[in-house]
């Protein structure tokens, strides 16, 4: 259990990194553009709205050797379809709407007179941006990466049709409670519950602790 307990901690760490560049660029746009930036939230939102097993079914179809994507990868030689790549890839679509919603929050909740007086005084949007506005809106992007990060844990519906259940390959913590529960191991899957729901409460209260502390400095 050690084993697919440090797996599902790395899975989601990497995935949980690899989101957060993208989340937050796209975060940023979404705020200046105001209005415009209705479409993309409705579509970083999706994932949350729909069923994972049909957001895995989408990535399915564009990494089959049938499509442009998969048959590019073929060609170069990178393997993704039930490796732990695909369990990365999973989790981290399904833990980015939680991102891009939370880093969205806690930009618009910071005061945009300052980046205003920052562009006055000759600063550009990127350097405003990340020199005014992030150090105002910190805890609420820590608070969006813990529960992105939350999320990716418990992934299952997207990683088990592009990444299977592989026993010390593709297995995380949720195929194994399944897979344990399946065959009638509920003293296994009660331990790795225990252990999931562990880490994602602590997580989860550190998450609200910034929320807390982001509106208390918003109130003074």
């Amino acid at each position: 259990m050690a084993h697919i307990l440090l797996f599902t901690l790395a899975v989601a760490a990497i995935s949980t990194v690899c989101i957060a560049p993208v989340a937050l660029a796209l975060a940023a746009w979404s705020w200046r553009a105001g209005a415009k930036g209705l479409v993309l939230d409705a579509l970083a939102a999706l994932p949350l709205v729909v069923p994972p097993t049909a957001v895995g079914f989408v990535l399915l179809e564009i990494l089959s050797r049938r499509s442009a994507v998969g048959a590019l990868l073929e060609r170069i030689g990178v393997e993704v379809l039930f490796t732990p790549k695909a369990v990365v890839l999973a989790c981290a679509v399904m833990s980015f709407p939680l991102m891009f919603t939370a880093f969205r929050v806690a930009i618009e909740t910071t005061d945009r007179r300052y980046f205003d007086v920052a562009r006055t005084l000759g600063a550009s949007p990127v350097r405003a941006f990340a020199r005014v506005t992030l150090p105002l809106a910190w805890r609420g992007l820590l608070s969006g990466v813990l529960l992105a990060f939350c999320r990716a844990l418990g992934e299952f519906g997207a990683t088990i049709l592009i990444a299977g259940n592989i026993p010390g390959r593709t297995q995380t913590m949720a195929l194994a409670i399944y897979d344990r529960v399946q065959n009638g191991n509920d003293h296994e899957a009660a331990m790795l519950v225990v252990s999931v729901v562990g880490i994602a409460w602590v997580l989860v209260s550190i998450s609200s602790i910034l929320i807390m502390q982001q509106r208390r400095r918003l109130e003074t």
